[in-house]
């Protein structure tokens, strides 16, 4: 798929699920905060509790940009975790090496944090770690790889180029943004974490299932 196919497809998505999953689609939103479709302006029925339940599970897995498959093991987890279930699930879903390296402000997008650990330009403690889904413990330090740092989209990071589009950066994360290195001081907490989702339902959602 090209870029420009990529970005047509998370602007519509992000129409349908009502949130903005990159920059591009937000400024999208604002002109057209409406779904897709022919029908997009036009007032929807009524959804059943299962579409609600259902539509809240996929803006949760989106802002990941993980797969089903994925997003059910770490529910599981998150379920036989002391404590509420969908707190749980979005506190383990944000110390993915891919979500931290985006609060941080090293990448642009979800997906532009990913390919970054994918491609073998991030460290966690001096280690080389090419699993987006890695999770990152409290102490860790997460830097762009040395011989990386010179590379256009670090260098634009560096120089603070995302902090117009991206949230603040959470409590739980000590960045040094000109050195593209970030430190997971402590647990993420559910009302920290910038992500938008009425986790309730998605616990509802897999508990009907």
């Amino acid at each position: 798929m090209s870029t420009k196919s990529r970005t047509r497809s998370k602007t519509r998505l992000s129409r349908a699920l009502g949130i903005a999953l990159t920059p591009k689609a937000a400024r999208y939103l604002e002109k057209r905060p409406y779904a897709p479709g022919e029908h997009g302006r036009t007032k929807r029925k009524t959804d059943s509790d299962y579409a609600v339940r259902l539509r809240e599970k996929q803006r949760l897995r989106a802002q990941y940009g993980i797969r089903e498959a994925q997003l059910k093991i770490v529910f599981e987890e998150a379920r036989k975790s002391r404590g509420l279930t969908g707190e749980n699930l979005v506190e383990l879903l944000e110390e993915r090496l891919d979500a931290l390296v985006l609060r941080a402000g090293f990448a642009r997008t979800t997906a532009q944090a990913r390919q970054m650990v994918v491609h073998r330009h991030i460290l966690v403690d001096g280690k080389l770690v090419d699993r987006p889904s890695f999770r990152v413990k409290p102490g860790q330090m997460i830097h762009v790889k040395p011989k990386s740092e010179a590379m256009e989209p670090f260098q634009v990071a560096a120089a603070g180029g995302h902090v117009d589009v991206l949230p603040k950066v959470p409590a739980y994360l000590e960045v040094e943004i000109d050195k593209l290195q970030a430190k997971l001081v402590r647990r993420p907490k559910r009302a920290e974490v910038p992500v938008t989702c009425e986790v309730q339902l998605v616990v509802e959602y897999y508990a009907a299932r």
